[in-house]
């Protein structure tokens, strides 16, 4: 699913997923609240999506809000949860300008009516569009969507739709909040952090990590670009042995 890109001279993953890490520090560090490193962390999201599709990539999957962050202070979840309301709805008119296919994944039994239904127009208006397809983290937890896969495959199993005999790890995934992706190529975690935060676990069983200390809104084209030029440099295995050449 890679492409090459001549100008650059790099083959493009085509699947990169992202921890969104370092806004609060950002703002900090600029003595503004953390809500101030989160609003200017989302208009990078933006300019990253043009950055991506430019480069070439056709899967773009962010960490936007997990199942962990309600425990944030009241005030930090208000404000995402602001930035979210906004950022979905202004979603829809960009993304059809710019042929975006957009999904949201993660439990929404927590997220308010208006917000929920913000994400079905989202889905729904931008489903026949056929460029970037660009997926958004909200309320996600890796254990709790693999825990909601298998509730819904044990409801099969009980019902006598499928035995235990017919699941594969393919039975899996089509159960998982991903089922229409790909796995991802790259994962890009900002900031510094060398951890996966219960993000996307059974995804990137064969996905190459790349750290960076960059804070997120600080993130860039040529940050975007140095993670693919360290992406090129890696032998992608999936278990298997590469032949000595010699």
């Amino acid at each position: 699913m890679q492409e090459y890109n001549e100008s650059l001279g790099l083959s493009i993953p085509g699947h990169v997923a992202i921890i969104l890490d370092g806004n609060g520090r950002w703002a900090k560090k600029r003595h503004m609240p953390r809500t101030y490193g989160h609003k200017v962390g989302s208009q990078v999201v933006e300019d990253m999506l043009s950055v991506v599709d430019d480069l070439g990539v056709k899967y773009f999957t962010v960490y936007a809000f997990s199942t962990e962050n309600w425990k944030r202070s009241t005030e930090e979840v208000s404000t995402l949860m602001g930035i979210l309301r906004t950022y979905l709805k202004d979603c829809v008119k960009k993304s059809m300008k710019n042929n975006v296919r957009c999904r949201v994944i993660g439990r929404r039994e927590e997220l308010s009516d208006d917000i929920v239904d913000s994400i079905i127009n989202l889905e729904e208006k931008t489903k026949n569009n056929t460029g970037l397809n660009f997926t958004i983290a909200i309320n996600y937890g890796g254990r709790d969507e693999i825990t909601r896969a298998v509730k819904k495959i044990a409801a099969k199993v009980k019902s006598g739709e499928i035995s235990c005999d017919d699941i594969t790890e393919e039975t899996i995934s089509c159960y998982l909040d991903t089922w229409e992706l790909p796995d991802p190529d790259l994962l890009i975690r900002s900031s510094g952090e060398q951890r996966l935060s219960n993000y996307l676990p059974w995804q990137l069983a064969y996905t190459e990590f790349y750290f960076t200390d960059t804070l997120w809104p600080d993130f860039n084209r040529e940050e975007m670009i140095k993670a693919f030029e360290w992406y090129n440099k890696r032998e992608r295995r999936f278990g298997g042995v590469v032949e000595d050449k010699a």
